[in-house]
């Protein structure tokens, strides 16, 4: 469990309705984040309980804190269709305008 401040809301990743991790890549000698492309840097998306998205950023790297950022439906979409995760219903007509 998580709490961040976006904006004046506070977002606790344990209420959050939905939430999908990272898919990573084996790159022969380490498993490379495909969102952040780093192995020591990582991302999840949530959905909150108002169904709005929102990404945590983690990081390995002794001395960073994590943190939180809203991003808009079109990026969620972007996002789950480069980590290779199936579109809740809410994105998937957006498919068409965010993919090629």
């Amino acid at each position: 469990m998580a709490r961040y401040r976006l904006e004046g809301t506070i977002v606790d990743t344990e209420n959050a309705s939905a939430h999908w991790a990272e898919e990573t890549d084996w790159n022969g000698s380490n498993h490379i984040s495909r969102a952040t492309r780093s192995q020591w840097e990582h991302e999840k998306l949530y959905r909150s309980r108002r169904g709005r998205y929102y990404v945590e950023h983690t990081s390995q790297w002794q001395g960073s804190t994590a943190r939180a950022e809203w991003v808009s439906p079109e990026a969620a979409t972007r996002w789950l269709l480069l980590m290779g995760h199936d579109l809740p219903e809410d994105l998937a007509a957006l498919e068409s305008e965010v993919s090629e």
